[in-house]
């Protein structure tokens, strides 16, 4: 599988993450099993959060023997110094593992969020004294050991992404939602203008991860949650025609990686387009753009 440079990490990430919330649904033999196959496949970049059910124990006994082959990101929407700094701990406990290679800032979508993640205070956010933040807590991993690269993530405002960008010089990643609706989108409107992201982020020299990649558009409000036939937060795209246009539109742009859809069904034909991959040529990306252009979007959240 083609790997592509995470920025400045020195890190060469395949262009397929493996998004391992799928695991969350999986009893422990299969979540083994979809571990060995993404691996085998040549995905070397994994994410995972605590947010996700029981990921991260799942991942676990595969991660522990086959960690040298795992490009390891993990996550904390915690935004206070201890708080972080706690989580950062479960995680590796849950993980069952000594230091995680990307350590990321999760779903920030609020600038409040981004306040109290630099340390400035903010009622909201921090309690008694000033706290200085979780930005702190992932220095100060990384002086110890425990990590070896800091991000962020966030499907919200692309104007707070690129502030974010700008001000928080120890980012080496971020993750941001992309898909030619967007793309379509942000040519007139700011608000789904993530292509400016893209391009900040690389002019910082930061890696960039994909996110909402197969996203169709918002689940319908009546379709009660038991009946949808994914487990995502968003409605996907399914066919294979339909994962292959969204992987290279994404790719094709320049984008790093892209983690798959998190339903454990869509992970093997995801896996198989990133396998075989080949570029947009920039008329079948306009043409892509033009036919989902009046897609909804689940995307930016508020």
């Amino acid at each position: 599988m083609e790997t592509r440079p995470l920025g400045d990490t020195g890190h060469d990430s395949s262009v397929l993450t493996f998004g391992a919330i799928a695991l969350a649904y999986l009893e422990q033999e299969d979540a083994d099993e979809m571990v060995d196959e993404v691996l085998d496949a040549g995905v070397n970049h994994v994410d995972v959060a605590p947010t996700y059910g029981d990921a991260e124990v799942k991942l676990a006994p595969k991660l522990a023997e086959r960690r040298e082959e795992v490009f390891l990101g993990c996550k904390t929407q915690e935004r206070t110094y201890f708080g972080a700094w706690g989580e950062l701990h479960r995680s590796l406990e849950r993980l069952g593992v000594d230091s995680i290679d990307l350590y990321q800032f999760h779903a920030v979508t609020r600038y409040d969020e981004l306040e109290a993640i630099q340390g400035e205070y903010s009622p909201e956010m921090a309690q008694g004294d000033h706290d200085p933040g979780a930005l702190q807590a992932f220095v100060d991993a990384k002086e110890a050991g425990l990590i070896d690269h800091i991000g962020l993530t966030s499907h919200g405002d692309p104007a707070l992404i690129r502030k974010a960008i700008r001000e928080i010089p120890e980012l080496d990643t971020v993750m941001f939602p992309f898909n030619a609706t967007l793309a379509a989108r942000g040519e007139s409107a700011p608000e789904y203008d993530y292509a400016a992201v893209l391009d900040l982020a690389e002019e910082h020299g930061l890696g960039t991860l994909c996110i909402k990649g197969f996203a169709k558009g918002p689940w319908p409000a009546d379709l009660a949650a038991d009946d949808r036939p994914y487990d995502t937060w968003y409605e996907p795209y399914d066919t294979e025609t339909e994962l292959v246009d969204c992987l290279r539109f994404a790719l094709s742009h320049g984008m790093t990686s892209i983690p798959n859809a998190g339903d454990p069904a869509l992970v093997g034909p995801i896996l198989e387009a990133a396998t075989n991959y080949e570029p947009l040529s920039e008329d079948e990306r306009a043409a892509l753009r033009e036919r989902v252009r009046d897609a909804d979007s689940p995307v930016p959240a508020p």
